[in-house]
């Protein structure tokens, strides 16, 4: 299942995603995968593969590189 959550959260600090600057986290997730769920905050589970990468929220599931 792989679905599509507005962003609360920014989906690599983990901070709110409307406070705050995060132009760090813009270009560093250029070349990074995301690290927290933006609907829920939950740390997720990663894993990078040789075309890209895959990142699972245990609430709302699969997230993929946009094409």
């Amino acid at each position: 299942m792989t679905t599509t959550v507005p962003a609360t959260w920014c989906d690599r600090c983990g901070e709110v995603a409307g406070e705050g600057d995060h132009a760090a986290c813009v270009a560093a997730r250029e070349l990074e995968p995301p690290r927290y769920c933006p609907a829920c905050r939950r740390r997720m589970k990663v894993q990078i593969l040789p075309a890209g990468w895959s990142a699972v929220c245990v609430e709302h599931g699969r997230r993929t590189p946009p094409s």
